[in-house]
């Protein structure tokens, strides 16, 4: 087990023994507020790249980049609204020529809140409120309109979904009475209604359509697959991709389930289990079946897996959390895999083989697809530097844009998976140092 290889100076600690239910507590809101602050830190690094301030090769956002915000018209009437209350959004560009009729959503990520402190502290954020979001944002990677950077979805209708209401688009409103906070978990309905608009707006005519997501979003993604193939035409090609979003039950260095914890908090308090398989929730707890391995086994759509075997996140998060490295011993790895020594190489290894073992039932699926690389970093698809460009990560000479095309349209079986860190030279290896707050 990866967590049997932890550091013994970790291993030994007797504090974390006598841990109490009160200081579980403190630390999963610890988890979750320094998650976040990670997302929002890594969001402006992605930023950057998106306006190719980093990449001299690629043209800058243009204002022809930019695509407007648009508030959900009826999210009153639904009941569809964002934590704090607001409407929920979506930016959408308009497809043409050959695109014309065809769609690609795309759900933003940013975590989830697992308690009524931390889903409060959303609400003044674009993570919880549409009154922070921005206006206009660029289109890139996956959702460019530059054949060169996306040569398979460039001309089709592109839509970016806001993510606002913290537990995957698959909330509930029956516990919201019992918090006393003014919160809304409302995420269903949010994708309900949003994709009723859209279906208002064009996609009911949709010949070929495409639902992806980044991190948190790519979990919505696999939620909501067999749902979105059921709204649309029967002789419409659909199909799913999922970024960043093939989280892990993995214990962590201390041989707690961290990211478990997580997630059974988060279905306990925005009523998740509704929203998930009833084949799944029949055999167990629904935190298990929120958790990607299981979600797959009862999709019933053709799915894509994008996902790093050592996604940081997942890292920073689930396998070595902050509560499990007090002394800082893993500090300077989690922040750049360059900075990592033998022992914890060691562990990160195991980590990728426990990725690849919970992939290995979908690898037989004749209609899935996957790009699992061995880059250090957390949803690519879109993001122009790693989805396609001249120097994107490649795996046997594929770029992901190309990897998807080629499962998409059924030109070839696609089954990406790379050899182990530090072996790929195309790589896009995140380096946290500098948006660390510690």
């Amino acid at each position: 087990m990866v967590g049997s290889m932890a550091n013994p100076r970790l291993r030994s600690l007797p504090w974390w023994r006598r841990w109490t239910k009160k200081d579980w507590a403190i630390a999963a809101v610890g988890f979750t507020v320094i998650a976040f602050a990670l997302t929002l830190l890594s969001s402006s690094w992605r930023d950057k790249l998106d306006s190719g301030i980093s990449s001299p090769f690629l043209p800058n956002a243009a204002a022809s980049d930019l695509v407007e915000l648009t508030l959900l018209k009826n999210a009153k009437d639904r009941g569809a609204l964002c934590l704090d209350g607001t409407a929920p959004g979506y930016h959408f560009r308009k497809g043409f020529g050959s695109g014309a009729n065809n769609w690609l959503l795309h759900i933003e990520g940013g975590g989830w809140c697992n308690s009524t402190e931390s889903c409060s502290w959303r609400k003044g954020t674009p993570l919880g409120s549409s009154n922070y979001m921005d206006r206009q944002v660029s289109f890139s990677g996956i959702l460019s309109s530059h054949p060169s950077q996306n040569p398979e979805f460039f001309n089709w209708n592109k839509v970016r979904i806001r993510y606002c209401d913290g537990a995957s688009l698959a909330g509930h409103p029956e516990n919201e009475s019992k918090n006393g906070s003014e919160l809304f978990f409302r995420g269903q309905l949010i994708w309900e209604a949003v994709i009723d608009e859209l279906l208002s707006i064009g996609m009911s005519k949709v010949k070929q359509a495409l639902l992806s997501g980044c991190s948190a979003g790519g979990l919505a993604t696999l939620i909501h697959c067999d749902d979105f193939r059921g709204l649309l035409p029967k002789d419409a090609t659909v199909k799913c991709l999922a970024d960043g979003g093939f989280f892990l039950d993995e214990e962590d260095i201390l041989h707690h389930r961290t990211m478990r914890s997580l997630y059974n908090d988060v279905a306990i308090l925005q009523g998740l289990a509704k929203s998930l398989h009833k084949d799944c929730i029949l055999k167990m707890e629904p935190a298990k079946c929120l958790f990607p391995e299981e979600i797959i086994k009862h999709s019933n759509t053709p799915v894509f897996l994008v996902n790093s075997a050592y996604d940081f996140w997942q890292v920073q998060h689930v396998l070595i959390p902050e509560a499990a490295d007090p002394l800082g011993y893993w500090k300077k790895c989690k922040l750049n895999i360059h900075n990592c020594n033998s022992n914890q190489l060691e562990i990160l290894q195991g980590f990728r083989g426990s990725m690849l073992k919970a992939l290995n039932e979908f690898q037989k699926n004749t209609e899935g697809g996957m790009f699992i690389n061995s880059c250090y970093i957390h949803c690519q698809t879109d993001i122009t530097e790693t989805w396609h460009s001249p120097t994107s990560p490649r795996i046997n000479n594929k770029t992901i844009a190309e990897s998807v095309g080629d499962w998409y349209f059924s030109r070839h079986v696609v089954k990406q998976i790379d050899c182990p860190f530090p072996c790929n030279p195309t790589c896009y290896d995140m380096n946290l140092t500098a948006l660390s707050p510690f």
